[in-house]
């Protein structure tokens, strides 16, 4: 197994409350050599430059806040919160049990992390929508 499939089946961490996600983004240092992946796109072969994460989590903050649309986060898993190198934000859009146990859990929309990833290979196509943002982003 990769060192990214050992990552993202492993335990994460739940940023709860919005107020920790503020926080949490902060501890992200956008130059350390993120890969940023959209579960659906084509993987990223390389780890994005500084700007394009910096733009990523300015971004993903915005869509997160907007769209999940409760009094607490709950939907963004790291490996570890005060010093992460693996971060799962789950799509409000397509939730469906992204906590607790689940025979078939949802892939997450989105994934930071510091080593290579493997395609997730979605079983549906990544909606229009979320592909016009994505690529607004990085094209």
């Amino acid at each position: 197994m990769s060192e990214f499939h050992n990552l993202n089946v492993g335990r994460l961490w739940s940023v709860m409350s919005w107020e920790q996600l503020t926080a949490f983004w902060e501890r992200i240092d956008p130059a350390a050599g993120w890969y940023v992946y959209a579960v659906g796109e084509p993987v990223p072969a390389a780890p994005a430059q500084t700007e394009q994460v910096s733009a990523f989590i300015a971004q993903i903050d915005a869509l997160l806040r907007k769209e999940h649309q409760h009094d607490y986060c709950g939907i963004v898993y790291a490996d570890q919160l005060d010093a992460p190198g693996f971060v799962k934000i789950f799509d409000p859009n397509n939730l469906g049990v992204s906590c607790g146990f689940s025979d078939n859990p949802p892939l997450p929309g989105w994934i930071l992390c510091r080593v290579p990833p493997d395609d997730l290979k979605p079983a549906v196509p990544l909606p229009e929508g979320r592909k016009r943002w994505w690529r607004a982003l990085f094209d």
